[in-house]
């Protein structure tokens, strides 16, 4: 038979029973029940409980590492070792001296380069030498620049403050118009090309001018030189040409007219990159998709069979690097 449900008389007169012990047993010790806070079900908030070193976080952010708390304004403020002598301002790390943080283009940097570029009609190329940026950062600077504008004409909200918060913690450069401005970064730097890592002897007569071109072709026939290679060829040609004795003021002239050249060569580049991509694609919309075919050879994958124009050179021919006695020794030296 099911138990029987107890009805409330009966529930309180036990609970009084319980409650009321006997003579019998007031004398004996009774077992103290437990606490609320040990049992599996109990839904108390556990006392807040911190490891030794996050109270010593406390009692040092409370103290001398409250000047930590907010940033200065137009300056950094970056942690002190023991070990600085001066304030320090470009290490953001204690324990890491080797990095240095770099300062960063603030607001008004970015709309004075966007204002030369396309309201200006002035190349990338000129900019970024006259202001010193990279080549790579001043298009970086005029693609933004370009969304934020259309954010902008499209009621999108910006996220200034957070801008504004970032920047004043970090070291930032700015430009002056109509004045001589500092150069921001290195403008001219070479990548290590893989193919001048290697060292080899190159046998070559004393009387003759072993010059750039010379050592690049050393190292392989296809490999360009230094002043080939660099972003800013034009510069070196504009520095020989104030070397010969021309004026400064002419040489500027002539470089912004080269560099308007090489821009105007490479756009025209891309554009026939792009028109011999057009004519040899075929383009069927449909209601959803466009989709694009295009006539491939699929026996033109070169002489090894991984060229990489190739119709899936990724997934054709397996590569043999961690295979057993494959030969991994260069067998030849340009």
């Amino acid at each position: 038979m099911p138990p029987r449900i107890p009805n409330p008389s009966t529930v309180s007169s036990t609970l009084t029973r319980l409650s009321l012990p006997s003579r019998a047993n007031q004398c004996q010790p009774q077992p103290q029940p437990y606490s609320q806070t040990k049992a599996s079900f109990s839904t108390t908030a556990s006392r807040p409980r911190f490891t030794k070193i996050r109270r010593q976080f406390r009692i040092w952010i409370n103290g001398p590492g409250s000047v930590y708390r907010k940033p200065r304004p137009g300056q950094t403020n970056y942690l002190q070792s023991k070990t600085d002598v001066y304030r320090n301002v470009d290490r953001p790390f204690p324990l890491n001296p080797q990095f240095k943080s770099e300062p960063v283009l603030d607001d008004r940097a970015r709309e004075f380069i966007w204002e030369k570029v396309m309201r200006n009609g002035e190349t990338i190329k000129a900019v970024s030498a006259e202001l010193g940026v990279d080549i790579r950062r001043v298009a970086a600077v005029v693609r933004l620049k370009e969304v934020e504008k259309d954010w902008i004409a499209k009621g999108k909200k910006l996220a200034k403050p957070y801008a504004r918060a970032v920047l004043s913690m970090l070291p930032t450069h700015t430009f002056k118009r109509d004045q001589r401005n500092e150069p921001f970064e290195p403008i001219n730097e070479l990548h290590v090309h893989p193919y001048t890592t290697k060292q080899i002897f190159w046998p070559t007569s004393e009387s003759r001018h072993f010059t750039r071109a010379d050592a690049a072709k050393a190292f392989h026939s296809k490999l360009l030189s230094p002043d080939e290679r660099v972003p800013h060829p034009e510069l070196i040609q504009m520095e020989k040409e104030v070397l010969q004795g021309r004026p400064l003021w002419d040489a500027s002239e002539r470089f912004k007219e080269a560099v308007m050249e090489s821009e105007r060569k490479a756009a025209d580049k891309e554009l026939a990159k792009a028109a011999l991509e057009e004519k040899y694609t075929t383009h069927v919309n449909t209601k959803r998709f466009e989709f694009r075919f295009k006539q491939i050879n699929s026996e033109n994958v070169g002489p090894k069979g991984r060229a990489r124009n190739a119709v899936g050179w990724r997934y054709g021919a397996p590569y043999y690097d961690r295979s057993k006695g494959e030969v991994k020794i260069p067998t030849s030296v340009p």
